[in-house]
């Protein structure tokens, strides 16, 4: 395999995100489908690794929205980074046991010697 996928998820909580009481507890949100980008062939074939963080906000649906990319190893690895992430699908975030959206950054990996 010439890619890894890294679903590390850091929460990224901005001002007026989230807005709560402090002693209501967050639930992450929770990948319940991930789909793995397209390695860009030139990079493959040169055994090219990298890595792109892609900034969105997941939906009180679980839905991937306004998937950006925040910064990549390469600018050939954003495009597919940010079309796999986009079909993405989360148990979505909770604050107080109400569900609520949430902005997240995902790493996305791509490792040429796998």
């Amino acid at each position: 395999m010439y890619y890894r996928l890294f679903l590390i998820i850091s929460l990224w909580i901005g001002v007026g995100t989230l807005a709560g009481r402090a002693d209501e507890a967050l639930e992450a949100p929770v990948p319940v489908r991930t789909v793995t980008p397209t390695y860009p062939p030139d990079l493959k074939h040169d055994k090219v690794s990298g890595v792109v963080s892609i900034v969105c906000v997941i939906d009180e649906k679980g839905n991937v929205t306004e998937p950006k990319v925040l910064k990549t190893s390469h600018p050939e690895f954003a495009e597919p980074a940010l079309e796999a992430v986009g079909r993405w699908k989360f148990k979505p975030a909770k604050r107080g046991g109400t569900v609520v959206a949430i902005k997240i950054t995902i790493p996305v990996q791509f490792n040429a010697a796998e």
